[in-house]
């Protein structure tokens, strides 16, 4: 096994073409948000199917086109453990298209493990210990020390051998077509968003029981975070936690000794007490008519057939999925039965049809769903 790094438009070329003959490789990729707003990949890990191993240095290449082909390459298989966030951040910095994607958190899933944590299932399938001690480093600095490059190695060397592992128990249980369809809706997410979101301040917790004049201050205090850590690169939850920020928007103190009475806000932030007590002023100052209000829209009203369908649904479940031995959320999330218990489908087309049923649902339980809802 050789593991060099790739920091160079040569070295990614060679690696490339180190590519064109493999089957599958195991991929992997770290990235630096418990340590920057504007979070980015700084590593990519990639090993292949003859045992060599290599770290993509993201933060000297930033441009990974040469990439892209073995990435939608489907004659090439994309082995990841947790697939949705790396697929998502590498669509997002570096434009990926992904097939052929074989996901062992998904297969073990399928498969009815309990622990599908990376280090459970290459413990119990290949008899091997990885260690998380590093996994939530700052993957931004540079050098890594010898200790993270061998964490961010094991990850992906040991992900094409599991897969075979993977696959041999999912042919037998029939399941292979599952993890195909479950993957490929992975492969299909959109890129991760980077865009602020006006109203993110309705999202934290206790925000929506605070008085419209609280609900302004908190509006104002989240804009100054944001804005703060834009202009630092520091995630927001290390400027100021959330749990902080509705007791200010809460208590709306006028001065300092106000701003002390809040738990984690001074000493550490006495150089934005200004622009606290400012953006609190700017919603004590806004006229009744433009503070926000939380909209709570009516219960939906849920007919008897409807709810008597969705119960059919959750014992028939439960019993498949003992049967089956996988968790209930296997054999049908319970979004899926709200939306077939709304929809009462009555044939196999009809069935077919809802949205985010799969194939594989429709082809092995198809005759029960139907039953359940008639």
């Amino acid at each position: 096994m050789t593991s060099p790094w790739v920091r160079t438009p040569e070295a990614l070329a060679a690696l490339t073409r180190s590519l064109a003959g493999c089957r599958a490789i195991g991929l992997d990729s770290e990235s630096d948000s418990l340590y920057h707003h504007f979070e980015k990949v700084c590593l990519v890990q990639i090993a292949t199917d003859r045992g060599e191993a290599f770290l993509v240095d993201t933060l000297a290449l930033r441009d990974l086109t040469p990439l892209a082909p073995a990435m939608a390459d489907p004659a090439l298989v994309k082995v990841l453990h947790g697939a949705d966030y790396d697929v998502t951040t590498l669509k997002r910095d570096f434009s990926f298209s992904f097939a052929s994607i074989f996901d062992t958190m998904i297969a073990a899933r399928l498969l009815g493990r309990t622990e599908i944590g990376l280090a459970a299932v290459a413990r119990d399938e290949l008899g091997v210990a990885l260690s998380k001690s590093n996994q939530k480093d700052d993957w931004s600095h540079r050098p890594l020390t010898p200790q993270q490059e061998t964490y961010a190695l094991a990850d992906v060397l040991h992900l094409v051998p599991l897969r075979g592992r993977l696959e041999a128990r999912l042919v037998s249980a029939a399941r292979l077509e599952w993890l195909h369809e479950e993957c490929a809706a992975v492969a299909a997410l959109e890129p991760a968003a980077r865009r602020r979101n006006p109203d993110a301040y309705l999202e934290l917790k206790g925000a929506r029981r605070l008085t419209p004049r609280a609900l302004a201050a908190l509006r104002e205090l989240v804009a100054w975070r944001e804005g703060r850590a834009e202009a630092t690169d520091t995630p927001a939850f290390k400027i100021l936690g959330n749990e902080s920020l509705v007791r200010l928007a809460e208590l709306r103190p006028r001065d300092a000794a106000g701003l002390k009475a809040v738990p984690g806000v001074l000493p550490r932030l006495r150089a934005q007490a200004g622009a606290l007590l400012a953006a609190l002023r700017r919603a004590e100052e806004k006229p009744e008519s433009e503070l926000p209000r939380v909209t709570r829209p009516p219960r939906p009203v849920i007919p008897d057939a409807v709810r008597a369908r969705a119960e059919r649904l959750r014992a028939w479940r439960a019993q498949r999925a003992a049967q089956l031995g996988v968790e209930v959320s296997v054999v049908l999330p319970q979004r899926l039965i709200d939306r077939l218990a709304e929809a009462r489908p009555r044939d196999e087309a009809e069935l077919s049809a809802v949205e985010g049923l799969r194939r594989w649902r429709a082809a092995a339980f198809g005759a029960d769903l139907l039953a359940a809802v008639s």
